[in-house]
């Protein structure tokens, strides 16, 4: 494929003309002011304490604030609201509180606690790669994703105000089961961490959904693999992702305006879901390099854990399991991966 077809195949995903709705109404620009505000202050605290997360302290709350500032407008111009919006940020104030529930509990809202990785990324490269990944990743390009993921309430602000559809009440279904399951892989994941750095004896930590009992062997092999993460390496970002998806698909099937711009060149173009595309490859990358800091960790076990277990979809892992059945390599893999802590609650039985 040379770059003239590339092109071409681009823009049939995503259809200049599909972007135009994203351009032409006035609650956008005070959002682009807004977001260049939080670019600014969040690389000037970054460089001026030495912390780069201070977005992973607004994270949970700036897709809710665009989301509302979207929602809320007819109000403050004296239209009607949009059922569909107000629907949405609903949902979104939910995401909004388990995920500040999580973030409090693992320290992130202290102004002096920073993301484990970005120690290990600064000592590891040069300091202008540095400079330069903490301005256009850290501030400006997840500043942009999170004003991207707010923009499914700004599509609502097209269509005039309606009744909600069978395809809402599907959705949000869809949305509160994930959220209750990323709850759960979250509980799961501080249960084992609670208990890995804790002095106390292998035992139960009783937070919902993660009533696993700990074990010294599970301590050792250094990752939590129970629960849900016995079938995704990473369940709450899964769910993380596919909510934004779902959350993109409340205007796109719901909306008699969004609806037209699906017919195009190719059945479905994919300019309406363009911002948790990109939210997607964010946590491509980032769940990359998470999984080569635990692997220069644990070399044997997470290797053998990413063979056996997907790293986000679960048939993904039902795959893998056929396959090392297959090869004659399933019982070692699950021996490293589950058999150790099976074999040492069994001798503490005994």
């Amino acid at each position: 494929m040379d770059t003239d077809d590339l092109k071409q195949f681009l823009s049939q995903l995503f259809p200049p003309s599909s972007f135009t709705p994203y351009l032409s109404h006035p609650s956008l620009t005070p959002a682009l002011y807004f977001c260049a505000f939080n670019i600014l202050w969040t690389y000037v605290a970054g460089e001026i304490t030495g912390n780069f997360s201070q977005v992973d302290r607004v994270w949970t709350f700036l897709p809710v604030i665009y989301t509302a500032w979207f929602t809320l407008w007819p109000v403050w111009n004296g239209e009607e609201l949009r059922t569909r919006g107000v629907l949405m940020l609903a949902l979104q104030i939910t995401w909004m509180l388990r995920l500040s529930y999580n973030t409090f509990r693992r320290g992130l809202f202290s102004l002096s606690d920073e993301d484990y990785r970005w120690p290990i990324f600064r000592a590891s490269q040069h300091w202008l790669l540095i400079k330069v990944f903490h301005f256009g990743f850290i501030a400006v390009t997840q500043n942009f994703l999170l004003l991207g993921i707010g923009l499914p309430a700004y599509w609502t602000l097209f269509d005039p105000p309606s009744p909600l559809q069978t395809s809402d009440s599907i959705l949000s279904v869809l949305a509160l089961l994930l959220l209750l399951l990323e709850f759960t892989a979250d509980n799961q994941q501080y249960a084992y961490q609670s208990f890995k750095h804790s002095s106390g004896k292998p035992g139960a930590i009783r937070w919902p959904g993660a009533r696993q009992a700990w074990t010294e062997a599970d301590k050792r092999r250094g990752f939590v693999s129970r629960g849900l993460w016995a079938w995704s390496r990473h369940p709450n970002f899964a769910c993380e992702q596919l909510f934004w998806f779902v959350q993109n698909l409340f205007p796109l099937l719901g909306s008699p305006t969004a609806r037209p711009l699906l017919p195009s060149t190719i059945p479905y173009p994919l300019t309406p879901i363009l911002p948790s595309l990109c939210l997607s490859l964010l946590f491509v990358a980032s769940t990359a390099y998470t999984e080569s800091i635990t692997l220069s960790r644990y070399p044997e076990a997470y290797k053998a854990y990413q063979a056996r277990v997907g790293k986000f979809s679960p048939g993904y892992t039902v795959m893998k399991w056929f396959w090392l059945g297959v090869t004659g390599k399933r019982e070692r893999v699950e021996r490293l991966v589950w058999g150790e802590a099976e074999e040492g609650e069994a001798k503490k039985q005994r």
